[in-house]
């Protein structure tokens, strides 16, 4: 029997193989961060309506869309929520382990842009220092920001 399903499954090839699989195989939404620095070395913060009041503050953070990149969501994340352009640079973060989600985290450089919020998702952006971080920011986010790089 199992002789049989490898002729099978060698048979099907490529991208039936994969529908099979995606059907088969838990599926996860990808929640991005974007570390995002300026050039001195401040992070950028954004307060968000839809968080719970007293952790509305956290980085820029979005789930990734079908075949898209995880550096392309923060960059489109920043751009959608601020109106600020980045440079993703290297991962910093790679979490499992969650029912439905994997988070992942990357640095990212401040580029260029004004700040034009997205005002239904976030109430406020601001620049801080890491020895001088907001009450209310979340916690995951306090440790990315902190963390040895």
């Amino acid at each position: 029997m199992k002789r049989i399903a490898a002729m099978v499954w060698r048979a099907l090839r490529g991208s039936v193989q994969w529908r099979l699989l995606w059907i088969w195989h838990a599926t996860f939404m990808v929640g991005v961060t974007g570390i995002v620095r300026d050039d001195d070395d401040r992070i950028l913060l954004l307060r968000h309506r839809l968080w719970p009041k007293d952790r509305q503050w956290g980085l820029p953070t979005g789930y990734a869309k079908k075949s898209e990149s995880f550096e392309a969501t923060i960059v489109r994340e920043v751009l959608e929520e601020t109106g600020l352009k980045v440079r993703v640079r290297e991962l910093a973060n790679l979490k499992s382990g969650y029912r439905l989600r994997v988070e992942v985290a990357y640095e990212a450089d401040f580029v260029g842009g004004s700040v034009k919020l997205a005002s239904f998702e976030i109430l406020e952006a601001q620049w801080f220092s890491r020895s001088h971080l907001p009450e209310g920011l979340l916690e995951s986010h306090r440790l990315l920001i902190q963390r040895d790089r």
